[in-house]
């Protein structure tokens, strides 16, 4: 596999179709967040699956970037059972949230699925919702299905700064 030719083929897809997603699939894609490094090991996430007609409807309430999907995949980080440098007491479950979004995300897309990371929601509406999700710093909001035939990528994608100003060698 070239992954740097499947990461740039990956792209926000903010248009969906109709077609259903299929359970394995998210299992798949679930498999693949709980198998993503953490610090220490800890796992200090949680990932919720948002399927039920309620749930989805509960989650466009909150954001209106859901495109009409009809699944969801909600990612948290609990800041009390993350793993904290000692150094300078930074706490990595932002970071561990972070890493295993990341992973679904890639993830999402190498099942021939779509969706884009969404962090333009109200978190403590959902947690509102959902008390389960009260104790955790909610990272991310993927929204998955199937493109629509006439998706396209924001025509941003392909806007990147330059590599010697992202890239210090030293």
């Amino acid at each position: 596999m070239d992954f740097l030719k499947f990461a740039k083929e990956r792209y926000s897809c903010r248009k969906f179709s109709d077609k259903p997603v299929e359970k394995e699939k998210i299992e798949r894609i679930i498999d693949s967040g709980l198998c993503a490094p953490t610090a220490c090991n800890y796992q200090p996430y949680k990932i919720w699956v948002v399927q039920s007609e309620e749930a989805v409807n509960a989650v466009n309430e909150i954001t209106p970037y859901m495109f009409g999907t009809k699944v969801a995949l909600v990612v948290g980080a609990d800041e009390k059972t993350a793993w904290v440098r000692k150094f300078d007491k930074k706490n990595f479950a932002d970071v561990d949230g972070a890493i295993v979004a990341t992973q679904i995300m890639l993830a999402i897309h190498a099942e021939g699925l779509e969706t884009t990371w969404v962090g333009h929601f109200d978190a403590n509406m959902l947690k509102e919702k959902y008390p389960e999700m009260a104790e955790y710093n909610l990272i991310a909001l993927f929204p998955i299905g199937y493109a629509a035939e006439d998706a396209v990528p924001s025509p941003l994608h392909e806007k990147k700064k330059d590599k010697a100003e992202m890239v210090k060698y030293l």
